[in-house]
């Protein structure tokens, strides 16, 4: 996080200001009086007018700052919740998510996110910060060994050398660029050069950053060219799902229309097996194909036919003798 400006430093300039607005009205009332004052009321008025231009600069920097430390909040939610879908996603795959499955999952992405606010107020050395922080999380049963091994971390950076902490920090950033944490990893890395500029570890974090970037969409690019050739259409659609953040506009374009004909055959795929499963009266087998099509392709004519069948199919599948919906 940016450094706030002080409140009490802003309070002061709105005070100043005032208090020359007042000296100033006061001087033009004996100027228009006692014509000796007119001079002064002149150099009052400008000073008061530089000084209310520096008050004014000084608060929409404050705003500034304050929109720029929400929009990086927002971007960590954003990735954090990313994070979770995908997660949610596997855990599901065609079943319906149990309470508990959705318990784990959230908390997963918890501890992801107390993670990253520990580790940045520890590598602003806000050591006070960091050890409640810690604290109040051992509080809680689900999150005990998380705190325990943040502790383990906050202390090893606490006594380190500065030359150890500046490592530490790397190592850490290093981590998130192998997790794929691109947000995250650049809000640490825009912090540690901030806080080292003549650091040549620091300064090389950004093109490292831009180089993982790059190679994790080369990997994804040449998983989802095997896909298609060995017309895997589910893990070409998984691949392509998370390539599409690294595209940029002219390489989505080049992909669309082979992404178009992979959503074709998946759900034509889809299709086949819910006329097989219904033509065998596998009605369990039915719901759960019908139930794909239309989480899948919720737009689709196919979705929108079975959507309105699901009651009956949900009947059959219940009194069915060898199903487990």
């Amino acid at each position: 996080m940016r450094e706030k400006l002080p409140q009490k430093l802003l309070i002061k300039w709105e005070v100043l200001f005032a208090g020359l607005a007042l000296v100033t009205a006061a001087v033009w009332v004996l100027a228009e009086v006692f014509p000796v004052f007119k001079g002064s009321f002149f150099m009052l008025l400008f000073f008061a007018a530089g000084t209310a231009v520096f008050a004014v600069v000084l608060m929409l920097r404050y705003i500034v700052r304050i929109l720029m430390e929400q929009r990086e909040q927002i971007e960590q939610m954003n990735e954090a919740l990313s994070a979770g879908k995908t997660l949610l996603e596997q855990i599901s795959q065609g079943v319906k998510l149990s309470e508990t499955a959705k318990t784990i999952a959230y908390r997963e992405i918890d501890r992801h996110h107390l993670r990253t606010i520990v580790m940045e107020k520890l590598h602003q050395q806000d050591f006070k910060s960091t050890y409640a922080m810690i604290e109040d999380l051992a509080r809680k049963i689900e999150y005990r060994t998380l705190a325990e091994a943040l502790k383990v971390v906050a202390d090893n950076y606490k006594d380190a050398t500065e030359q150890e902490r500046l490592d530490q920090i790397v190592n850490y950033i290093e981590q998130l660029l192998d997790q794929c944490q691109w947000t995250t990893a650049s809000i640490q890395i825009e912090s540690f050069v901030k806080k080292y500029p003549d650091s040549e570890k620091a300064k090389s974090m950004p093109h490292r950053l831009a180089e993982k970037k790059e190679h994790r969409k080369r990997q994804l690019m040449a998983d989802w060219d095997a896909a298609v050739k060995r017309e895997d259409t589910d893990r070409s659609l998984t691949v392509l799902q998370e390539l599409d953040m690294y595209l940029t506009p002219s390489e989505g374009l080049a992909l669309q229309e082979a992404a178009s004909e992979l959503f074709k055959n998946k759900l034509h795929n889809l299709g086949v097996q819910f006329s097989l499963a219904v033509s065998d009266k596998q009605w369990a087998d039915a719901l759960i194909s019908g139930q794909e099509i239309i989480r899948e392709f919720p737009n689709s004519k196919m979705a929108d036919e079975i959507r309105g069948k699901l009651p009956i199919l949900r009947e059959l599948a219940k009194n069915s003798p060898s199903s487990t919906p």
